[in-house]
């Protein structure tokens, strides 16, 4: 892989870590064992049993905990500790040819994942408003399929990958933009016609 292949999966992964840490970090390390693709010096370690196994454990508590509505708020708001530090070094391992992982890439690996976690900390803590579980649960699922099909993306066809990461980022960023200004309307104190013909 050519270096600009290797810099586009690694904000890839460190997008995904952003949304599912353990998921992303177990995808990685188990296309890795199987031979599905050839990881970095610095990312092989994701392919040890022990770092397998905790991952996929996590994973699938992660599973469970992100389609009940209020644990799954703050499961996220606990996850921040995971997902920027994993996503910060996902980026930065996947760039390292010797094992060394650089200050840039660390940075901007933990900007990627923290703009992922907040967008889906964000969307989540909006669904979670409504009384139905069935959009919470549909949501998350659409979580884990981005996140497993986005893995298998990456490492087939990484700008392609790329482009989707970014057009789902950009419309949850709109959506919930759009949303925050018009509550921001409802709750905005409008000012009575006396005050407003006063001079």
């Amino acid at each position: 892989m050519t270096e600009a292949h290797l810099f586009v999966i690694g904000i890839l992964l460190a997008w995904m870590a952003g949304i599912r840490a353990y998921l992303t970090v177990f995808g990685i390390g188990l296309a890795g064992l199987l031979g599905w693709v050839e990881l970095p010096p610095a990312l092989q370690a994701t392919q040890s049993w022990w770092v397998l196994g905790t991952s996929g454990a996590l994973a699938v508590a992660e599973f469970f905990a992100d389609k009940i509505p209020g644990v799954d708020s703050v499961w996220d708001l606990l996850q921040t500790l995971a997902r920027v530090p994993a996503g910060a070094f996902l980026a930065a391992a996947t760039l390292s040819p010797d094992g060394h992982l650089g200050t840039g890439a660390l940075a901007a690996g933990a900007g990627v994942a923290l703009t992922s976690h907040l967008l889906k900390a964000g969307s989540r803590a909006l669904l979670n408003t409504s009384p139905e579980p069935v959009s919470n649960w549909t949501a998350s699922l659409a979580e884990d399929v981005v996140v497993t099909g986005g893995l298998a993306l990456a490492l087939a066809h990484p700008w392609l990958a790329l482009s989707v990461a970014v057009v789902l980022s950009l419309t949850i960023a709109l959506v919930l933009g759009w949303i925050a200004r018009a509550v921001w309307r409802r709750l905005r104190p409008r000012s009575s016609p006396t005050a407003a013909s006063r001079p």
